[in-house]
């Protein structure tokens, strides 16, 4: 999508491209892509959507 601003995990390390990165500069939409394939598919989630997934993942990584 034009106008996207990328960018990633400030907990990503320099291990070779093996994370995600956030466009959620859009209105309406959060895009997530591989930092690998730049120019593969993009995933789009709603923003609540993607809040949900975040809180989620924060969830887990506690428990685990």
């Amino acid at each position: 999508m034009s106008g996207a601003r990328w960018h990633k995990s400030t907990r990503s390390g320099n291990n070779g491209g093996n994370c995600v990165e956030v466009a959620d500069n859009l209105p309406g939409v959060v895009l997530v892509r591989d930092t690998k394939d730049r120019t593969g598919g993009t995933l789009a989630f709603t923003p609540g959507a993607w809040r949900g997934f975040l809180r989620l993942a924060r969830a887990t990584r506690q428990i685990g």
